[in-house]
């Protein structure tokens, strides 16, 4: 079963959290692919989306820009926010078009 972590910028505590689990409305996961192989990053990210409440949010972290995972979420009605972090990976923050990020 795939699991998430809460995401730490939001100053939560607690320990994984089940995809599915309902929280509040600014909820915001956290899932690390990083150090995985292709397509394992692209596979386990498409199985959290299915799985987030359509007012969360999912933020990867990933060790390359997933650039062909930007054209899967537009197509499914996913907005994205990409960050290049200092230790050369990246943090996507997704959500469901239309929610917005505040």
């Amino acid at each position: 079963m795939l699991t998430l972590a809460p995401d730490p910028d939001q100053h939560q505590h607690g320990g994984t959290v089940p995809v599915g689990t309902v929280r509040d409305a600014a909820t915001s996961h956290l899932l690390d692919v990083g150090g995985l192989e292709p397509p394992e990053p692209m596979v386990r990210i498409i199985e959290a989306l299915d799985l987030v409440q359509a007012d969360e949010r999912l933020r990867v972290l990933i060790d390359r820009d997933p650039i062909p995972l930007y054209r899967i979420l537009a197509r499914n009605g996913y907005a994205h926010s990409t960050t290049a972090r200092s230790d050369g990976r990246y943090a996507v923050l997704i959500w469901l078009a239309g929610h917005g990020i505040a």
